[in-house]
């Protein structure tokens, strides 16, 4: 599975976006000093994902040719890269997924890994707008559960993204996910302001699912204003 998810992510993510996917059920390596301090409040099922979501960070800012540092976490518990990176982490109890690059080519990244179960009913109306459920609604029965996930995760994944440049923490109802299954892809669309972002601004996101899993990334570029308008 590990190899599998590294594959797809690859695939998803531009060439210039260094990655790992580490086993969060193998035994890490001691997080670094600076590091340390965010775990003295964690319960232990957090502590058993931060540890190992360090050091998958380690092999990819190598690959970026970044000099060793440490990553501790921000007092909004977002993690602090270090001087001209950008990153994103994600975590499932069989998978934990870094992604970091160069922020002279990227403002931010968004990544998100989700396991393939269905969304609860129950959590649906709190997470879907109603053009998503309009659009999950038209889609075949058997599938909605597992769609109205892969929603959840885009949205988490533009979250991530958006939120080194907004620095504000979204209501799911701040944007709507628009899925291209075929294409592998999706649009999150703002329906209000969030910092440099209107209403109406988009950013593109990728999407796969595979064995029991879905991943979905934004990399917003460097190039951009922050946001694609159409």
């Amino acid at each position: 599975m590990i190899a599998e998810l590294a594959r797809v992510a690859r695939a998803l993510l531009p060439g210039d976006v260094a990655l790992a996917v580490a086993d969060p059920r193998i035994a890490p390596p001691p997080v670094w000093p600076e590091e340390a301090p965010a775990m003295a409040g964690m319960v232990a099922a957090r502590r058993g994902e931060f540890a190992p979501g360090r050091a998958a960070i380690r092999p990819p800012l190598r690959a970026l040719g970044a000099p060793p540092a440490a990553v501790p976490m921000g007092p909004d518990r977002a993690p602090l890269w270090p001087e001209g990176i950008v990153g994103s982490l994600s975590h499932i109890p069989s998978a934990c997924l870094a992604v970091v690059a160069h922020a002279a080519r990227f403002q931010s990244l968004g990544v998100d890994l989700e396991e393939g179960a269905a969304l609860p009913e129950d959590l649906r109306d709190a997470i879907l707008i109603p053009a998503e459920r309009d659009w999950l609604a038209a889609q075949p029965a058997p599938d909605r559960g597992g769609l109205a996930r892969l929603i959840f995760s885009a949205k988490e994944a533009a979250y991530k993204a958006q939120y080194p440049l907004s620095r504000q923490v979204l209501e799911f109802s701040a944007m709507q996910i628009v899925p291209d299954l075929a294409a592998g892809r999706f649009d999150a669309c703002f329906t209000g302001s969030a910092g440099p972002f209107r209403a109406g601004d988009r950013l593109d996101g990728q999407l796969a699912c595979g064995g029991g899993w879905l991943m979905t990334v934004v990399a917003i570029p460097a190039t951009r204003s922050g946001a694609s308008s159409r």
